[in-house]
């Protein structure tokens, strides 16, 4: 009789848990998200070179742009959910050139050797999400009726490219090739700050090619061009959802992740600088020794928070 006694209790005890279990999961669905008006463009203008600079060219894309009218349903109590733009780079190439003298490329190191499929593109301050003004809502529980809202956000580059050789102590000009190509997932997320469940909502692809011809030999103002393509493919929204690769969700972004590197066409390549969390351990590059002392690798620094803005 103890023992029927003892198994009663036990079974008693363990329905009152799962029974607690299914009482505090959350009653948001996806199903139960409405989002319409979604919206993912490229400004259909070409890329615009400037050339005001002695020291540097620099080159402005159009923008990518998405957009989306979310409506999410009351949100129980003690349940905080964040709705918002999750971005990540899944492709980087980004190559400037000088002549027969070599190549200066913003590199991923851990993207370009296949160790992962994808670098968050966050501002580095609010992650995983792209941004913290327009690209999110905050919506604190509880919520007696549905929230109606807009999430949107945009993205483009606008770098500064040395016109002489980055470790050269010469300010001559002698770029000659700007090429870069970015592909990029960005995916429309509801995210509960308390369980970490995220429910995605949607999947957008996009990519960004710039091709610019530089003749150095002539006056400023006139020496670079668009090659190729003067409009950018517009971005497609997947009709599947993709999974959020777990690099995308947390540092590095993509800032903190590129070195900038120096490939000359003979010798060995040298790290001209790295991002703040990039990992060089697995790498013999040199760092070139007179970085500090050239001029143009000093316009490079003076630079590069632009760079890294750029993205």
């Amino acid at each position: 009789r103890p023992r029927l006694l003892l198994t009663i209790t036990f079974t008693c005890t363990a329905m009152g848990c799962i029974q607690s279990i299914a009482c505090n999961k959350s009653r948001i669905k996806r199903e139960s998200i409405v989002v319409y008006d979604l919206s993912a463009t490229i400004d259909h203008c070409p890329t615009v070179i400037e050339e005001n600079s002695p020291i540097v060219l620099r080159y402005k894309t159009p923008y990518f742009k998405a957009s989306a009218r979310i409506v999410m349903p009351p949100i129980p109590r003690n349940e905080t959910w964040v709705v918002g733009w999750i971005q990540a780079c899944t492709h980087m190439e980004f190559y400037n050139t000088y002549g027969d003298v070599g190549m200066s490329s913003w590199e991923l190191p851990q993207l370009r050797e296949g160790l992962v499929r994808a670098i968050s593109d966050s501002d580095g301050v609010s992650y995983p999400w792209y941004g913290n003004t327009t690209e999110t809502v905050t919506i604190v529980g509880p919520t007696s009726k549905p929230s109606r809202f807009i999430v949107s956000m945009n993205d483009n580059f606008y770098p500064s490219v040395t016109w002489a050789v980055p470790v050269s102590e010469s300010n001559t000009p002698l770029l000659t090739n700007i090429k870069r190509d970015q592909s990029f997932t960005t995916w429309l997320v509801a995210l509960n700050t308390t369980s970490r469940e995220k429910i995605l909502l949607h999947t957008i692809k996009w990519r960004m090619r710039v091709d610019i011809a530089v003749d150095p030999s002539l006056p400023l103002g006139s020496r670079a061009r668009l090659v190729g393509r003067v409009h950018q493919d517009q971005p497609r929204v997947l009709t599947r959802m993709e999974p959020i690769p777990p690099n995308a969700m947390g540092r590095p972004n993509a800032n903190d992740a590129q070195v900038l590197m120096w490939r000359p066409r003979r010798g060995p390549p040298v790290v001209l600088c790295s991002g703040i969390l990039t990992p060089l351990n697995n790498h013999t590059w040199p760092v070139h020794p007179s970085c500090r002392a050239s001029p143009s690798l000093k316009t490079w620094f003076y630079h590069l928070k632009l760079l890294q803005e750029d993205k």
